[in-house]
């Protein structure tokens, strides 16, 4: 049981790791707005390989964070 626990809280940190550089990495590089799009898929994949089934979540809590960056980022495009 702690184990688990142990285990979900590792999987938890890594996913807000990559999900902070990836916005970072959009925030900072000189980057299209379809290639942001791609970074923002391959977050989402990773999220889903960590945590199956969780889609929902991830569009609850970190998806309007990419939004909100990409509307910042592109508004002007």
């Amino acid at each position: 049981m702690e184990d688990e626990v142990l285990e979900e809280e590792k999987k938890l940190r890594r996913l807000r790791f990559i999900v902070d550089f990836a916005l970072e990495y959009i925030r900072t590089q000189n980057i299209t707005h379809d290639e942001a799009i791609t970074v923002v898929e391959g977050v989402k994949r990773h999220a889903l390989k960590l945590f199956p089934g969780k889609e929902e979540a991830f569009d609850i809590i970190y998806a309007p964070r990419f939004k909100r960056l990409l509307n910042e980022k592109f508004r002007r495009a």
